[in-house]
């Protein structure tokens, strides 16, 4: 019976598990951020990200999305330059189940069904770059990690890209998630 008080926490867990995003930022202490009033995507840097095409716009219309909200106005003559790059790898996870009971007798213990599951799913991390247009330097970075939706279920899909997207930028610019 005391399993089933556990129960609801333990899917609250896994469910909340399951929609984080993890996120670390680093930058040029040296900058002044309220300088910059003005993005454009860094093309070279877009083209070599290794993901769809369409995935690709989907990041790119959250970052535009998230960065007008922010103040900043697309432009042909950008303050800053916009640069993405992804890594995927396959997670798994292994649960050891040991309960239940079951066949067998041993004079050392009562056998069970004692197994493991193991999960498989696929985390991918997406780099932001933002990158001064007048110096060529890197000035910010933000990197978010978290598991990605493979199948075919185009609105989730989306949804997650700017989870994540919203996520990474909520650091930006630095300080922002002080105030």
């Amino acid at each position: 019976m005391k399993a089933f008080k556990f129960l609801p926490l333990l899917l609250l867990f896994v469910f909340a598990s399951c929609s984080t995003v993890r996120v670390a930022t680093d930058y040029d202490r040296k900058v002044d951020f309220n300088s910059y009033n003005s993005f454009a995507f860094y093309k070279p840097g877009v083209d070599k990200a290794e993901i769809s095409d369409l995935d690709k716009k989907r990041i790119l219309r959250a970052i535009d999305a998230e960065l007008s909200a922010k103040g900043l106005n697309k432009s042909n003559s950008p303050d800053l330059m916009v640069s993405i790059f992804t890594k995927e790898r396959e997670r798994i996870d292994v649960y050891n189940n040991a309960f239940g009971y079951g066949w067998g007798w041993n004079p050392w213990w009562y056998g069970g069904f004692y197994g493991n599951t193991v999960s498989r799913s696929t985390e991918g991390s997406l780099y932001i770059d933002l990158i001064d247009a007048n110096t060529n330097e890197l000035v910010w970075q933000g990197i978010g990690s978290a598991r990605l939706i493979t199948g075919s279920d185009v609105e989730a899909r989306e949804e997650r890209i700017q989870e994540i997207v919203r996520e990474i930028l909520a650091e930006y610019p630095p300080g922002a998630m002080k105030k």
